[in-house]
Parts: C-alpha cells; sequence; structure tokens
C-alpha cells in the first residue's frame, strides 16, 4: 500500500479494521467549516512498502492552516490539518532502506513526483500530483468515517504515514523546533526572495505581512545584501521582530503606508515586492509600490473569489513583473542542506518566528491568535 492508496472502503470486521488501520492516535479533527477543532481519537492507515510513520515532535501553526479551516482554501473533511513538522520515525516499509526508524525527519507538504512536465523541466514544486494525497484518506474516525491529511500531512496528531520521499533526514546539530520552521515558513520566505524574485544585492524591498513568511522574506532579502528593507504589518509591536529579521524600516499598514514607503525609496517605489497577506488589496499595493520596471512577487494564498484587476494601459507603461512563489520555489529533498548550511553559519537566525508553545489541545487558540495578527508561529507538541 502507498501513500496514496486507501482501503477502497472502510474495512467490514473489527479485525479488517485493526490490520488496515492499526495505530491509534490522538489528533485534532477538523469536521465542519469556521468551527474549532477536536481533539479525538483516529485510527492511521497501515505503513505500506514505501511508507514511513512519523511521531510528529514539533509543528507550526500555519496561516494555510486557517484558511483551510475557514474553506478560504478547499480540503475534504473530516481532516487533521497541519503541515509544518518535524518528527521521528517509527516504523518503515519493507522497501524503505535509506532512513532509519528513531531518526529525525522533516516531512514535505510538496512531494515531487520527478515525471510530470513540471518536475522534469525545473519546477518540482509545481508538481502536478503533489497535493493528491489531501484528497485521499488516510486514517479512520470513531465511527468509522474517512478522515484526511490536510495538505497531504495531517500534522495536528501525534504521528502520520507519508511516503519515504515526504521526509527528508535532519542532521544531529540541527534543533527539532528549527527543523520544524523548514517544512513551511522559512523555506518559502527565503526561497521567495532569492529564488522566486531573485532579489540584487543593494536593492530595495517591500514585504507586506510579517507573518512566519514574511519574516522569513526579510530573512532571505537580509541575505541576497538589499540595502533598503521595509517591513509593512497592521501589528506595530512587530516592528522589533522585524528588525532582528533584516528591516531596516518599520511601516503600519494605515492610510499613510504607501506615502511612507515612496519616502524610502527616493519617491520612486521599490525594486522588488512582496505580498504575504494573500489578498486582492495587499497584491494591488504589492504591485503599486514596485517601481517601473520592478518586480512584485506574490506569496501570500488568496481566494478564489477575490478578484484583482489591472488596466491594460498601467500594465505597459509601468513594465513591472509579477511573480508568484510557491513553496519558496525550491525542490524541498534537494535544497534542504543548503538551509541547514545557513543555520550552521548563524546566517539563518530563526528564534525570533516562535511566538508560542502548546499541545494539541491549544491548537484552536494558536489559529485565533495567528488570525488577529499578534502570533507569528505557535509550535505545538503533539505527542507531549
Amino acid at each position: 500500500m502507498s501513500a496514496a492508496d486507501g482501503p477502497a472502503s472502510a474495512p467490514d470486521t473489527a479485525a479488517d479494521l485493526e490490520a488496515a488501520y492499526p495505530h491509534a492516535i490522538r489528533a485534532a479533527v477538523l469536521r465542519t467549516l469556521g468551527e474549532p477543532m477536536t481533539v479525538e481519537t483516529i485510527r492511521l492507515r497501515a505503513v505500506g512498502p514505501g511508507d514511513v510513520r512519523v511521531r510528529i515532535e514539533q509543528t507550526g501553526v500555519c496561516h494555510s492552516d486557517l484558511s483551510l479551516s475557514t474553506g478560504k482554501l478547499a480540503q475534504r473533511l473530516p481532516a487533521v490539518l497541519g503541515h509544518e513538522a518535524c518528527g521521528t520515525i517509527v516504523e518503515r516499509g519493507a522497501e524503505v532502506a535509506d532512513v532509519e526508524v528513531g531518526q529525525r525527519v522533516i516531512v514535505l507538504w510538496i512531494t515531487p513526483c520527478r515525471h510530470c512536465h513540471a518536475c522534469t523541466h525545473g519546477q518540482p514544486y509545481l508538481c502536478d500530483t503533489a497535493s493528491a494525497r489531501s484528497s485521499e484518506p488516510y486514517a479512520l474516525g470513531s465511527d468509522g468515517e474517512r478522515v484526511y491529511p490536510g495538505l497531504s500531512v495531517g500534522s495536528f496528531a501525534e504521528q502520520t504515514v507519508v511516503p519515504r520521499e515526504s521526509v527528508v533526514p535532519v542532521p544531529d546539530d540541527i534543533d527539532t523546533e528549527v527543523a520544524a520552521l523548514l517544512g513551511c515558513a522559512v523555506t518559502t520566505g527565503v526561497g521567495a526572495a532569492l529564488r522566486t524574485a531573485q532579489v540584487d544585492a543593494g536593492a530595495s524591498v517591500v514585504v507586506l505581512g510579517l507573518g512566519g513568511v514574511g519574516l522569513s522574506v526579510l530573512e532571505g532579502a537580509r541575505l541576497a545584501g538589499a540595502s533598503t528593507i521595509i517591513a509593512v504589518d497592521r501589528n506595530t509591536a512587530k516592528a522589533q521582530q522585524a528588525s532582528a529579521a533584516g528591516a531596516t524600516s518599520f511601516v503600519p499598514a494605515d492610510e499613510q503606508m504607501k506615502k511612507a514607503v515612496r519616502a524610502l525609496t527616493g519617491g520612486r517605489g521599490a525594486d522588488f515586492t512582496f505580498d504575504c497577506v494573500g489578498s486582492a488589496q495587499t497584491i494591488r499595493d504589492a504591485w503599486s509600490l514596485a517601481c517601473r520596471g520592478g518586480c512584485a512577487t506574490i506569496v501570500g494564498i488568496g481566494g478564489k473569489d477575490d478578484v484583482v484587476s489591472f488596466s491594460a494601459l498601467e500594465l505597459f507603461y509601468f513594465a513591472r513583473t509579477l511573480r508568484v512563489c510557491v513553496a519558496g520555489s525550491i525542490d524541498g529533498s534537494a535544497d534542504m542542506p543548503w538551509f541547514f548550511d545557513l543555520i550552521r553559519s548563524g546566517k539563518l537566525e530563526l528564534g525570533g518566528l516562535v511566538t508560542g508553545h502548546g499541545g494539541l489541545a491549544d491548537v484552536n487558540d494558536a489559529l485565533d491568535t495567528l488570525a488577529s495578527g499578534e502570533a507569528v508561529r505557535t509550535l505545538l507538541a503533539p505527542s507531549s
């Protein structure tokens, strides 16, 4: 049984149930959009020949999880959300030989197939089948209904089962909390600056939205050698975190924001702008804050009904480039050693991203705090 496989139907007998779904674990289950998750016992499917079962040690609460919980992003229900995680392998399939039980790993939410057009043309983060597992059952609930893994991981749980290709071994000198952040926020944000937009040394940069991803974009701009790095957020309490991540200026997201940014960029706008919010308004703001010939990169994920409009004339006149960042434009497994090296060298400092800790019972509070704009990253320890 591969990670994409599940029984064609729920087992008929208790013996069948035990064989097909042998692992009873606690998980935070989303049953109704917009409603709190409930912590309950589910049964994970059996580990297939090419799979690993991972005990989740630390998992970050990401804005994408919030979007899934409200229906802004589609997800089959009931589901276990969570996709930014580090854990320990507790079981491996018969065909898995290159990772060991007891080894720490980062769980990837995008697992490239390596065969589709995107994968064979240097864009594994756009893999045609990478998201398929999120709509395939991986567990059964207490009443026998199928349960789905949010963004193919389902890390708001004590354990998960994924293909071997979905995990990256973590070196002994990389902290578990730091490794969890590499599962999404850091790789997306740093990748947005260095891989998607390819920020130049000496450039001016504006980052809208200072969640975990936005702060990581600031880190990426600093690593690129940008000379002017302007952080923008509605929560002025994030100014200190922005400075620690590399911002040279902080601007509140209010009615004076555009004027303030232009004053800091010589009246011309920034060479590179990043929208890390994901709304029609902030996308327009990122576009309008870029200079003529500049580049606006959209990192935040917006809703399908939130329409952005551009006039034909402005597209010609401003000659800006509009880019979209998916997962930092990186190959999760191939590029992770690069991030490990950045951390070892001290060039990438992630301590400021974590603003709270908790367990499974705290997941709803963590999402509420994230929605309010107060939190950056809450790390949950589901197995503790």
